[in-house]
């Protein structure tokens, strides 16, 4: 009934499965892929034509976990798996970014590739996992794919390389870093690093490199025996069209990309395309037969490519008069938001973001529900690009892929520099907003969130910077761009961004639109950006070099103490009643950990202070010969009872009233007096026995010890 092939192959230390013929058999391609006890399922189905008039290659990754993956049911009320996570979002796009460029132009046929996580072990990440399925099943399924692609995580620990760290040693990994590629070049990489310098970074990538040829072997291996019959495939030949276009449109272009503005230059070159849809529409009301106006699009872009990239590899001098290594006229301000925590407005050029810094409490903290397990994060980056940031109308909702993507970019490049929650206990919460956009805003981001955090007083370890890099190649020349503008981006072959200190990377995202980078070109761009990144951290110094040494006005206070465990349910109280109260009583915000540590936040340091001590008097045991204030509670004949320590009460017996003769409590005090009482001990049943007459009820002071004294100097 089935026809399975398989192929198997140590790698890391672990087996590793590709598997066909069993699941999924009505997909164009399908592969069972098991790693260690993690299994993902990967599918292909790419439809036969094009849909008419399409002017994009519709390509949909979908990577996503199942919950009884790892034995856990969805939590919220329908209990079911629903929109994507952020880390489905994350593993979709770091699976569609390596495949992407290895479908052949002019290829424009609806595909869809959906990986499903059937289980996971808890030590093998499924991310790799699945981009090795996906790769393996795109080559099996028949559709004009220029794979296979392999891929692995690298980690860094102790001065060495390790190939697929588990979830676990990536934990204490001073690396962790994807790489994707094809048998002789990198196409991807993704990291987050501790300030790592550039040859280590380099390393890692051709280690990562190096180590997954074996599972594209493998892959070619599975395909010599289970692939389907290639799909016939040939592009539309257009060169007759792009040598009218040429002709037609070739000085305007060059014209126009001598404009340094973005929106003039873009009105030229509007302008130009407009002239060529002018022929071919008049072209047409002579019965002549045009193309399409996808096929003149294709064709106009291709020319703008030619264009802009051969000014740049001929005479060095790109699209706003630049060269290669210059970084754009950067403008560096903080504190702009009056009531915000921290503030900072980062202008780069024609690029811009407004990245704003609150502080909150535990109460803060992200709850995110994974196959690990529920985890807290105290660290949040939301990055925003709405529609006006480069001049257009557009739709406004819940945030995208690219959104998703550029903020967790960030996040990486700024989160090894952040305090530990001992030494800074607060949630963080930084939002980037791009008011303006011309290559470049993720990078704009992590600048701006360094100075924002510093602005607010987070004692970052160094401040961050971000630049990206560009490539333009034709055949064996290249030129690597610094800080590339967004038609660099566009009509480029690189997008390498790397942020970091100005002692090492932090964080490195590569994407290439071409069938790969050598290690060479590699170098030559991290030394680039090394430079450009150290230029942006001197400019920002001018805003702000270092955190400032204390929190704003507005920002909330937090202090941390440690309880015993076992006095965590009297602090909480019955029902929580206890902890209500405090928070009630003295406006502090009061976090609990299960270890104990009690956070407790107030923008008032009074709030803070006495819910501490309300706290301590609960935790704490009172002292034998200590002083504590304390009110009556309850008079009778033979004493009054004090509270004295908390919800601690003590008898001071009438003969501890005064140092006269009382003959009536009552006569001393009255409920509800506030008294100075000392701790003398206790009975033979542990009750506490307090005393009045020893302190003076003004100063709060041993009388004893003060009689003491003088007799001393009468001496």
């Amino acid at each position: 009934m089935f026809d399975i092939h398989r192929e198997e192959l140590d790698w890391g230390g672990r087996t590793l499965t590709l598997e066909t013929g069993k699941m999924a058999r009505q997909a164009d391609g399908s592969v069972l892929a098991t790693y260690g006890d993690t299994k993902v399922l990967a599918t292909v189905v790419s439809a036969r034509e094009a849909k008419p008039g399409q002017d994009f290659f519709p390509l949909t990754v979908n990577y996503q976990e199942k919950t009884y993956a790892a034995g856990r049911i969805p939590g919220g009320y329908f209990k079911r798996e629903g929109r994507p996570s952020e880390k489905e979002t994350l593993v979709s796009r770091l699976i569609d970014r390596p495949i992407r460029p290895l479908f052949p132009d002019g290829y424009k046929c609806d595909t869809q590739v959906i990986i499903t996580v059937l289980a996971h072990d808890l030590e093998n990440d499924p991310d790799i996992v699945s981009m090795v399925a996906a790769s393996a099943a795109l080559t099996l399924s028949g559709v004009p794919f220029m794979g296979p692609v392999g891929a692995a995580r690298v980690g860094f620990t102790e001065n060495e390389y390790v190939l697929n760290p588990t979830v676990d040693e990536v934990k204490d990994s001073a690396l962790d870093l994807v790489v994707a590629g094809t048998g002789d070049a990198v196409l991807m990489v993704e990291s987050e690093a501790k300030e790592l310098p550039e040859e280590i970074m380099l390393g890692a990538v051709m280690f990562g490199h190096r180590h997954f040829q074996p599972v594209i072997e493998a892959i070619i291996r599975l395909a010599e025996r289970a692939a389907k019959e290639p799909r016939a495939f040939q592009p539309e030949d257009v060169s007759a069209i792009e040598a009218k276009v040429k002709e037609i449109a070739e000085h305007d272009l060059r014209e126009a990309y001598k404009i340094k503005q973005k929106q003039a230059r873009y009105e030229a070159v509007g302008a130009a395309k407009a002239k060529v849809k002018t022929y071919y529409a008049e072209l047409a009301l002579t019965g002549e037969s045009v193309p399409t106006a996808q096929v003149i699009g294709d064709v106009f872009k291709h020319l703008e490519a030619t264009i802009v990239r051969w000014n740049i590899l001929d005479d060095g001098i790109r699209i706003d008069g630049r060269d290669v290594r210059t970084v754009r006229p950067i403008v560096s301000e903080v504190g702009i938001l009056p009531r915000a925590h921290g503030s900072a407005l980062f202008t780069r050029g024609e690029t811009q973001a407004l990245v704003v810094a609150t502080l909150g409490t535990g109460e803060d903290e992200q709850f995110i529900d994974s196959l690990e397990g529920t985890y807290k994060e105290h660290f949040l980056l939301h990055y925003n690009f709405p529609p006006f940031s480069v001049g257009e109308t557009g739709r406004m909702g819940s945030p995208g892929r690219r959104e998703i993507g550029h903020g967790k970019l960030a996040w990486r490049a700024v989160h090894p520099m952040l305090p530990g929650a001992e030494q800074f206990p607060y949630t963080l919460r930084v939002v980037s907003e791009i008011t303006e956009s011309n290559g470049s805003s993720s990078m704009a981001t992590v600048c701006g969130t360094s100075l924002a955090l510093m602005d607010a007083g987070v004692p970052l370890a160094k401040p961050v910077a971000g630049i990206a890099m560009g490539l333009i190649k034709e055949g064996e020349r290249f030129a690597v761009l610094s800080d590339i503008l967004g038609d660099e981006d566009h009509l480029g072959d690189m997008d390498f961004k790397v942020a970091g200190t100005a002692g090492g990377i932090t964080s490195l995202q590569m994407d290439i639109k071409i069938d790969g980078i050598t290690e060479e070109i590699m170098k030559v761009a991290l030394g680039q950006a090394r430079d450009g990144r150290l230029h942006i951290l001197g400019e920002m110094a001018k805003a702000l070099s270092e955190s400032r040494g204390q929190l704003g006005e507005f920002a909330p206070r937090i202090e941390v103490m440690h309880i015993p465990t076992d006095k965590i349910r009297d602090v909480i109280g019955s029902g929580g009643k206890v902890i209500r109260e405090i928070v009630e009583k003295t406006g502090a915000k009061i976090n609990i950990e299960d270890d104990g540590t009690v956070k407790i936040a107030s923008s008032n340091a009074k709030e803070i202070e006495a819910a501490r001590k309300w706290i301590h008097t609960i935790v704490a045991e009172p002292e034998v010969g200590e002083i504590y204030e304390g009110t009556v509670v309850k008079t009778a004949d033979f004493g009054a009872f004090v509270n004295f320590f908390g919800p601690r009460d003590g008898l001071v017996h009438i003969s501890q009233l005064s140092d006269q003769r009382v003959a009536k409590t009552t006569d001393v005090v009255k409920e509800g007096d506030k008294v100075w009482v000392k701790l003398m001990g206790f009975d033979e049943r542990g009750k506490v026995r307090l005393s009045m007459k020893v302190v003076d009820q003004a100063t709060g002071k041993e009388i004893v010890k003060e009689k003491k004294a003088d007799a001393e100097d009468a001496a």
